[in-house]
């Protein structure tokens, strides 16, 4: 069973914690994974970073600017990870946008990534016909999970569709606007939150995009399975350090 499925499994909400690989230093992403680990977090998204982010605020865009100065590519970042397995065991997802896979090859690519042991992909810009119709055979056959995002403009049948073609977690969005732009969740998402937490889907929800502190986190978990936190992350590692990942996460649980 993939990694992710088991953790899905697992009774306690879920702590998810997102970064851009190659940042602050281009040699700290295999140390932040561990760290990450060791301080009691339940999965982990790797960002692979890109000069045209989609979705991603200001926090995560400067860090992936920073991270390609560093000297961050696709290969660089699955060198650093080729013995990942040997020290590390919760699910590790790969984050980031199509075209970089599309230039690796889609196909090495899913290869690369079975053989060092990452368990899915999240490719906002990978629209679901395309993934379904082309890549779903070659995602399959390397046993890693695609993961969708939903919106609150997401319709419902749409929704349902996704829940079809998912396997894993659905990556909930919990507003329209970019990453990091919110502090702390209104009427609006409550209800949102409401709204997918009655359809019953088969797949558990993962929401990410807002997520801050622990009021943020609980807000979050009460009717999903878990959080992601990205952008107030970054902004401590650019703060404080690698060193101080333990405090970070003990300030969310």
């Amino acid at each position: 069973m993939n990694r992710i499925n088991k953790k899905m499994q697992e009774n306690k909400k879920l702590l998810s914690i997102y970064f851009t690989a190659g940042y602050p230093s281009i040699n700290d992403t295999v140390k932040i994974i561990q760290d990450l680990e060791s301080s009691g977090i339940d999965m982990i998204e790797i960002g692979l970073p890109f000069s045209d982010p989609l979705a991603d605020g200001p926090t995560i865009q400067n860090s992936s600017t920073a991270a390609l100065k560093n000297g961050m590519t696709t290969k660089v970042l699955f060198d650093q990870l080729k013995d990942i397995r040997k020290t590390v065991s919760i699910p590790l997802i790969l984050m980031g946008y199509f075209n970089p896979m599309l230039q690796y090859g889609v196909e090495a690519f899913c290869e690369k990534c079975n053989e060092i042991g990452i368990d899915g992909l999240i490719m906002p810009d990978l629209p679901l016909d395309v993934y379904q119709e082309k890549y779903e055979a070659v995602f399959k056959k390397n046993n890693l999970k695609n993961i969708f995002l939903i919106t609150p403009q997401t319709s419902d049948a749409r929704i349902k569709q996704i829940d079809e073609a998912s396997d894993a977690f659905i990556y909930m969005v919990s507003t329209a606007s970019v990453t990091g732009s919110k502090s702390g969740f209104g009427t609006e998402q409550t209800k949102y939150f409401e709204r997918i937490s009655a359809m019953q889907l088969n797949n558990p929800q993962i929401v990410g995009f807002g997520i801050n502190n622990s009021e943020t986190f609980k807000q979050a978990t009460d009717f999903t399975k878990g959080a992601i936190i990205g952008s107030a992350f970054i902004k401590h590692l650019t703060e404080n350090g690698v060193e101080t990942i333990s405090s970070f996460v003990k300030g969310i649980r």
